[in-house]
């Protein structure tokens, strides 16, 4: 099958545009009902409803909420994803957030599905003149929810078909195969209030995060303070530790590091007996996140050493690194450009933050772009979705005219995409990583 790629993008194009203001409230009301990771059922549902609509036979209940449906092509040839995320942030102090579940679409979600929900209308005009097929994926859970449920159940006997090994979403449908028809994906994310209205190609770190868990004695604060081990202290010493680590990063690793203490709830006239120290490393690279991994075991069990308390660290892989494909990259561009001029764009930046997307990108070749659309800082109660178009209806537009880039013609593009970006790793090679980062260590009472 082949068809001109110009013809086939405008009658997408003209579809995307009749329905933009469907788009552009979908993604609206989406904002305004958040739910947190890996109990969206209400988004999924409404995704899912979306796709029905549109002619569709969505699977639902992929890793707890995900859905998938597939757009058939008229000839053989790659599938290329679509991929938006269901999940909120926990941020109760958000101006949206919900009451009960304090999840608020601090980073814009919400407009990644609406984006593919409409990119599914423009491609539904066209599939049958391409050379491939287009899958429609909404992930769960990519911000980092239960770190602890999921550190606790780690070692644990298998549960129900309903556990959760990884703590991000597209870990888990790559785990459970959700992936494996597909050979590319595309995610179009919004980007922070006032930054470039488009950026392509850039590059995030991955992270871990390391728990450690202290355990001391009590004891009266007041009369007899030395016969306590005071658990606190001990995390509060190994916390110091952390921060004297900055600086003995590379600074090709681009460390960013934040923590928090708690301590046990007990009387404040006794010396407490527990406290966790929670960190999240990030770094661009593997190996960089390994090294700094290591850096704060060492300072958590130092802590425990200096106030001899017992110690028990985990720590878990939450995101992989992402590098995107560049040929896909500039497929994407292509697109994105007629709608907000090539002068808008940045590309090939690092960024300090994380995202799943890293995942996929070690098992096939995707792009990342960023559009506008935002006020206001990722994650922070600042961040809102103020124009539904350019967060949802332009994302759609050039989501749908990239497929049909890859996928007429032969699908040539895509399968140039596919010769110059080979995954890093075999799907199995990939969850080894992912389960060999992750460890168990304690260290007893000195």
């Amino acid at each position: 099958m082949s068809g001109t790629a110009p013809r086939l993008k405008a009658a997408a194009h003209a579809a995307v545009e009749r329905r933009a203001e469907e788009i552009a409230a979908l993604s609206d009301e989406l904002m305004r009902r958040p739910e947190p990771g890996y109990a969206e059922h209400a988004t999924a549902e409404r995704f899912a409803a979306w796709l029905t609509e549109a002619g569709l036979q969505p699977r639902t209940g992929l890793a707890r909420t995900g859905v998938k449906a597939v757009l058939p092509g008229g000839g053989a040839g790659p599938r290329v994803a679509l991929v938006g995320e269901l999940d909120a942030l926990t941020l109760p102090e958000h101006p949206l957030a919900d009451p009960a579940t304090g999840a608020a679409h601090a980073c814009g979600h919400h407009a990644q599905l609406a984006a593919v929900a409409g990119a599914a209308i423009g491609l539904g005009e066209v599939m049958a003149e391409l050379d491939g097929s287009a899958a429609l994926i909404a992930a769960p859970a990519e911000e980092l929810g239960d770190v602890d449920g999921i550190m606790d159940a780690a070692g644990a006997p298998a549960g129900g078909s309903d556990r959760v090994e990884f703590p991000v979403g597209k870990a888990e449908l790559l785990r459970l195969g959700a992936f494996d028809d597909v050979d590319m994906a595309l995610l179009a994310h919004t980007g922070r209030g006032g930054g470039p209205r488009f950026s392509v190609g850039d590059t995030l770190n991955g992270s871990c995060v390391v728990r450690a868990r202290f355990t001391g004695r009590s004891a009266h604060a007041g009369s007899s303070p030395w016969l306590g081990v005071n658990a606190l202290k001990a995390a509060t010493v190994a916390a110091h530790a952390v921060d004297a680590q900055r600086e003995t990063f590379p600074d090709g690793d681009d460390v960013r590091l934040n923590y928090r203490i708690t301590g046990d709830a007990g009387a404040l006239g006794s010396v407490p007996a527990s406290a966790v120290l929670h960190t999240m490393v990030r770094a661009r690279t593997v190996e960089g996140l390994e090294r700094a991994a290591e850096a704060l075991t060492r300072a958590a069990r130092a802590g425990a050493l200096a106030l001899g308390a017992r110690v028990e660290t985990d720590t878990l892989l939450a995101y992989l690194p992402l590098t995107s494909a560049p040929g896909l990259d500039d497929v994407v561009a292509r697109n994105a450009h007629p709608l907000m001029g090539a002068e808008a764009t940045a590309r090939g930046r690092h960024l300090g933050a994380c995202t799943d997307m890293g995942d996929l990108a070690h098992v096939m070749p995707v792009s990342h772009p960023y559009s506008g659309g935002a006020e206001g800082d990722h994650h922070s109660t600042g961040y809102r979705i103020v124009d539904h178009r350019a967060a949802a209806v332009e994302p759609a537009l050039y989501l749908a005219g990239a497929v049909v880039d890859l996928l007429a013609d032969g699908a040539r593009e895509a399968r140039r995409v596919l010769h110059a970006s080979p995954p890093p790793l075999s799907l199995p090679q990939y969850l080894a990583l992912r389960r060999g980062m992750n460890r168990h260590e304690i260290q007893e009472e000195a």
